[in-house]
């Protein structure tokens, strides 16, 4: 071999050499990439054709799913919107960061009083912003000092309060002023995910993209559909929506099962907010962001529409209530080339696993946060296309007065100082009409069951917002009654 033959040789195994190790890392640490998390309001998984439903158009979120990391089994651990937004960006249960029912308008949102109800916890935003991300909010807050950017955010574009009155000629936040804006809001959040997007596509950027539809409540359901899909729902059957007969619990909304009006409008706000996903999958191809932008498509809490003879979220009921429609949410991972493609996982998740899967799986570092206090689970080995073989599959609920476990086959729902307590057989009653906590051949699963969520929260529950213990609440309380210090508990600005 000549000289030169001799010293290609070398340079090719010396190159292999150094890139060998480079490939290694890359694969066992976890990329830099942009996060994108789009989260919807008061929508059930259900409510998807990647789901399984045929009636409601959502082409470009089920592509999402085709390329991604479906999540059949995701559940909210509360009802309403600001508890579980909460617990999605910090990870934590409403008995530890204080948030257990919506907020009301004005208030803690608006006002002298407003105060950002997270500022003493690690959130998603926050701990991205200290590793260098640009962080964006398009669309609902409703954690509190709704005028200011919170929890890192520099861009900023949001609702003075939670509830949806209207899709159109309805107020907005931005620039730091309240004004109102004639159009159609879900279009207005799409496009100002875009400009930040196109605007910070040269940096690593966080955009939580917050829509404030489907919602599917109040006045909005007597709003007429003006976006395009109105010839598509004009005349449609609308199948997937039970019709059964409204439950007795139902406290608002019972007209609502089998208002093919109300049906409609539902079905297609969420085919608007599909348009606008695609839109933003456009725009990351036009930037050339496809393969290092990881998105994230989930709801703040599920939603029924005639299921099990409801309409609603958890708090239209009385009793709260915590049924699987409440609770099933849509969970889609998308990242070509470095989470799996086309993938399902049927393991029981919640919306407090998604922080610690992304610390992991970004190798994020906690800066408050007592990592052994997270109730919530890492599953980044999904991710990366690894499997955990030792994963329990069960959740945890907490709403008020209302706690519940839930397994494979069976919930346990308990009540603080009021009846009915509940058991499920989710195998042979997945609609949850019978209720088995009575049943003696069930006293064993029972009794486990009940030992089980207690141990729970006795390990996670903070004292100061456990209610089940005297605690409080920074949000206020529906069934205020029910407890001995209803609060809601001085801000934190009032106390500085």
């Amino acid at each position: 071999m000549c000289a030169g033959e001799l010293l290609r040789t070398w340079l090719f195994v010396l190159v292999g050499v150094l890139l060998f190790p480079l490939s290694s890392f890359s694969s066992a640490h976890s990329p830099s990439l942009n996060v994108i998390v789009i989260m919807t309001d008061n929508q059930g998984a259900w409510s998807l054709g990647c789901y399984g439903n045929p009636d409601i158009k959502t082409p470009h979120i089920d592509r999402l799913a085709n390329e991604g990391v479906l999540f059949t089994r995701c559940f909210a651990n509360n009802a309403v919107c600001s508890p579980t937004r909460a617990s999605f960006l910090t990870g934590l249960m409403p008995c530890q960061h204080g948030v257990h029912r919506y907020l009301s308008a004005g208030g803690i949102q608006i006002g002298p009083e407003a105060y950002n109800t997270l500022a003493e916890f690690d959130t998603l935003p926050s701990l991205l912003a200290q590793d260098g991300y640009v962080c964006g909010l398009v669309g609902k807050w409703h954690l509190g000092d709704n005028l200011s950017p919170q929890e890192g955010f520099s861009y900023w574009v949001t609702m003075p309060h939670g509830h949806t009155a209207g899709f159109y000629n309805q107020q907005i936040i931005e620039g730091g002023k309240i004004q109102r804006y004639a159009g159609y809001l879900t279009e207005l959040w799409t496009q100002r995910a875009i400009e930040f997007i196109e605007t910070q596509k040269d940096r690593r950027f966080f955009l939580f993209l917050a829509y404030n539809g489907p919602y599917g409540l109040g006045g909005v359901l007597d709003e007429p559909i003006q976006n395009r899909h109105r010839r598509t729902y004009e005349n449609a059957e609308m199948k997937s929506f039970p019709r059964l007969p409204p439950h007795p619990w139902n406290h608002n909304y019972a007209n609502r099962v089998g208002d093919l009006s109300a049906i409609r409008k539902y079905a297609a706000e969420i085919s608007a907010i599909d348009d606008g996903v695609g839109e933003i999958m456009a725009s990351l191809e036009r930037c050339k962001l496809k393969h290092n932008t990881l998105v994230i498509f989930t709801a703040d809490q599920g939603l029924a529409a005639g299921h099990s003879g409801f309409w609603g979220m958890g708090d239209h009921t009385r009793p709260l209530t915590a049924f699987d429609w409440t609770m099933h949410i849509p969970l889609i991972f998308w990242c070509p080339d470095h989470i799996p493609s086309g993938r399902q996982v049927d393991l029981l998740v919640s919306n407090i696993d998604v922080l610690p899967t992304l610390v992991e799986y970004l190798q994020l570092t906690w800066r408050k946060t007592d990592a052994r206090k997270l109730p919530g689970r890492s599953f980044a080995a999904l991710l990366r296309g690894e499997e955990i073989p030792s994963w329990e599959n069960v959740v945890f609920y907490e709403f008020e007065n209302v706690r519940a476990i839930r397994t494979d086959r069976w919930k346990y729902i308990e009540r603080f100082r009021q009846t009915p307590n509940e058991l499920y057989d989710l195998e042979h009653d997945p609609q949850e009409l019978t209720n088995l906590v009575d049943d003696s051949r069930c006293e064993a699963v029972k009794r486990e069951l009940s030992q089980r969520l207690y141990q729970f929260f006795d390990k996670y529950a903070d004292p100061k917002w456990d209610l089940w213990r005297g605690g409080t609440s920074k949000s206020g309380l529906l069934m205020h009654d029910l407890f001995d210090n209803p609060g809601p508990a001085p801000s934190p600005k009032a106390k500085r």
